[in-house]
């Protein structure tokens, strides 16, 4: 049965029962759900300063940053390879016939393929530049060649679908006009305060300036190009942005066996699995948000965005109540006890713990094998609160210590049953759901989430470290995600050319043709259901805003 929601600090839902601490010591005084984290957040090391993906906007000198052309604009260094940082779910076929017009009303307008031409001849000396030019493909081609970046965004990347997500309309808003893009360029320059009044104008930014990659910021009071213009600087400040959260793998190095650093493979992707079924259900049963995008980095991670209006126009003390609300696992990875709930557990962890309960016996037992070591069994051991229990596992895996995980986990049941066993039953069950928390529960670099005014990697842009495309993920299908299969730039262009299927009398755009074409379809379906909910709001705006114009 749906929970009944309540309002808090002018719009942070909450449940209308007083729930209980997720946390021992918890405070009750918290501004979400009754609940505090107690622990401190640890970030990476210069995280938040030196890495892209979550640069924030100096709050102290906004009026010193660089203009937005490319000579003028802030260049500051950054390193080659940077960290990266709810998707509604995919409308049934019922209701993907129902959106199909709508869908067509928002992206395929008469100016579309004129606009965003595909499959163009070569452009003449006076075409226009931004017309794609024939590009050859060959097994040496490069992801971050300046003409394989320029067929990208000449002929793939979905700039219109982006337009409709920032803008929450089909007619231009400051939604999309005052957002702040930043671009990393090739020369590893990093250009703030890009905006743009249009999807062309970005599209044809992109295509002169060939970004590596680019990001998105929130919309402020003002358009970010017009910000030295101010009389006060004050007045440059973010409005709005959307609810961010970023899930990164290398947070999983002290658990995963099979990976380290930047790699990963299908066995510790299900870490990212699990922190996305968890935490998607989470935004949505306990806050009652809809419109969650889920987004691969194009490594290692995925990012989610909280569409809602309601999270968009949150300040940071909301977004630092649902961040805190969402985390559990404290300290680092120096081996001691992460994991410290209240009895009974509070409603929230009780889901978790039946979502991941199943993902603990395959991803972390059979896959992980997290205890074949003997310092790695020791770290297990000590989160194991009886000591006559602790020293009865102890002597049996001194005897067998090739014992796989799975054996080791059920011994603790087996040796607790035969007597060895001096606390209750109870403390040793609530110290094996501790565990499986420790294990499974989604690891979130929570100060991504706190600040309105981060900047996240766009959905759709190209990884540098990978070539590959930062996709949509299907939440209903996200056990079937492939993070090894989602395609590059290169193999797309090359799709292309080896398209063979006929023309049809609508013309086919270039993505059409490639692998990015179930990731697009999602995309614009996604867009066409929060474009289609906040409809009546813009409208009741327009409205309001003629009747005070009348006298």
């Amino acid at each position: 049965m749906r929970k009944q929601w309540g309002t808090l600090d002018k719009g942070t839902p909450t449940p209308r029962t007083r729930p209980r601490p997720l946390y021992a010591n918890a405070s009750t005084n918290s501004s979400i759900a009754s609940v505090r984290v107690l622990t401190t957040y640890t970030p990476k090391s210069n995280r938040m300063t030196s890495e892209m993906p979550h640069s924030t906007t100096p709050e102290s000198t906004p009026a010193e940053e660089s203009s937005a052309a490319p000579s003028q604009g802030d260049a500051i260094k950054i390193e080659p390879e940077t960290q990266d940082v709810a998707m509604d779910d995919a409308p049934t076929p019922a209701a993907a016939d129902k959106s199909k017009a709508s869908l067509e009303e928002l992206f395929d307008d008469e100016d579309s393929d004129e606009e965003f031409a595909s499959s163009a001849p070569a452009p003449t000396s006076q075409e226009d530049a931004s017309q794609p030019a024939p590009i050859k493909i060959t097994s040496k081609s490069s992801f971050s060649d300046p003409d394989v970046m320029r067929a990208f965004y000449q002929r793939l990347f979905p700039f219109r679908p982006l337009f409709q997500w920032l803008n929450h309309s089909a007619t231009p808003t400051n939604d999309f006009a005052h957002r702040e893009f930043a671009f990393t360029l090739p020369n590893d320059a990093y250009l703030r305060y890009q905006s743009f009044p249009t999807a062309d104008l970005l599209r044809k930014q992109c295509i002169n300036m060939l970004p590596s990659r680019f990001e998105i910021g929130p919309m402020y009071s003002t358009n970010p190009r017009d910000r030295k213009t101010l009389r006060k600087a004050s007045s440059f400040r973010p409005l709005m942005k959307e609810l961010v959260f970023d899930i990164d793998m290398t947070d999983y190095d002290d658990i995963r066996t099979c990976c380290t650093g930047a790699n990963i493979c299908l066995k510790c992707w299900g870490f990212i699995t699990m922190a996305i079924k968890t935490i998607d259900v989470a935004l949505r049963e306990d806050f009652g948000f809809k419109h969650i995008l889920w987004v691969y980095s194009g490594r290692r991670g995925a990012h989610a965005w909280v569409c809602d209006k309601r999270a968009r126009e949150m300040d940071d003390q909301k977004r630092r109540s649902v961040a805190s609300y969402l985390e559990l696992l404290k300290g680092g990875d120096q081996g001691g006890k992460r994991v410290h709930a209240w009895r009974p557990l509070h409603p929230h962890l009780e889901r978790s713990l039946d979502i991941l309960k199943e993902h603990f016996q395959t991803t972390i037992l059979a896959e992980q094998d997290p205890w074949a070591t003997e310092e790695k069994a020791a770290h297990l051991l000590n989160l194991i609160p009886d000591s006559t229990l602790k020293a009865a596992l102890q002597k049996k895996w001194d005897s067998a210590p090739s014992r796989p995980s799975a054996s080791k986990w059920a011994d603790i049941d087996a040796l607790a049953k035969s007597g060895a066993l001096s606390k209750s039953p109870k403390d040793l069950r609530e110290a094996k759901q501790d565990i499986i928390l420790e294990y499974t529960y989604p690891r979130l670099d929570a100060e991504v989430s706190k600040k309105l005014n981060h900047l996240l990697k766009s959905p759709f842009v190209i990884h540098p470290g990978t070539g590959r495309v930062c996709v949509p993920i299907d939440t209903t299908k996200v056990e079937e995600f492939d993070p090894l299969s989602v395609p590059t730039v290169t193999q797309l262009l090359q799709e292309i050319d080896d398209w063979s299927g006929e023309e049809t009398d609508k013309k086919m755009q270039d993505w059409e043709k490639t692998s990015l074409k179930p990731y697009v379809d999602y995309f614009r379906r996604f867009v066409a259901g929060l474009v289609d909910e906040e409809k009546p709001a813009l409208k009741r705006e327009r409205e309001e805003g003629a009747d005070a114009m009348e006298f």
